[in-house]
């Protein structure tokens, strides 16, 4: 009897026993790589491959991010293209949100340990009409990367849905030092699950 294919390890957050999505539909079929967080990709149908509930595009077919300008949470202007030339970790979050809260320490520690690697944190707030408690936040988890404020998720809309789902909060991709797309994560995520991800990034060449 033929047994059937493995299902990819789900990602978890810190705390979390709820599986994490992965963000495959629309931009072709990956294999089923097996395994944790790190581990080697499955065979590829395409361009695409499951690294855990990761998304990671091939090279060749990476989509550019869209443009993403507007003010951080102190009103301070921020863009996207402020960072070209650098790998940038691009988190969406809310305050509102329960596992944005047991990434978010995750996520503050990888900045701070991956800078030197030219990788550098952007995040998108949403849903948080009131910037007092999103700043609440940041206070709480010591975040020293900047956030756009997109209380409505207009930023979220320009991006594919299949890299990223406005309703899928968390969610995190990796921009390359090119400005595309490299890798898509639907749900909270640790700095051991993201690091590998980040190296694979970083080490390749602008």
């Amino acid at each position: 009897m033929r047994r059937p294919a493995p299902r990819p390890a789900a990602l978890a957050g810190a705390g979390l026993g709820a599986a994490v999505a992965c963000v495959l539909a629309a931009i072709g079929t990956a294999g089923t790589g097996a395994g944790g967080a790190g581990a080697s990709a499955g065979p590829a149908t395409g361009a695409v491959r499951a690294a855990a509930a990761a998304t990671v595009v091939d090279s060749a077919a990476r989509p550019t991010a869209p443009v993403l300008e507007g003010e951080d949470l102190d009103g301070k202007p921020v863009s996207l293209a402020e960072f070209r030339g650098h790998v940038v970790v691009l988190n969406v979050w809310g305050s509102w949100c329960g596992p944005c809260r047991a990434e978010a320490d995750d996520l503050e520690r990888l900045s701070g340990q991956t800078r030197a690697e030219g990788v550098r944190f952007l995040g998108i707030n949403t849903r948080d009409r009131d910037r007092a408690a999103a700043q609440s936040f940041v206070r709480a988890h010591g975040l020293g990367f900047p956030s756009l404020h997109d209380p409505a998720g207009e930023l979220l809309l320009r991006f594919p849905p299949a890299f990223l789902n406005p309703r899928a909060i968390p969610s995190t991709l990796v921009i390359d030092r090119r400005g595309r797309i490299a890798v898509s994560i639907g749900g909270a995520v640790t700095d051991e699950e993201l690091r590998p991800l980040l190296a694979r990034v970083a080490e390749e060449e602008s």
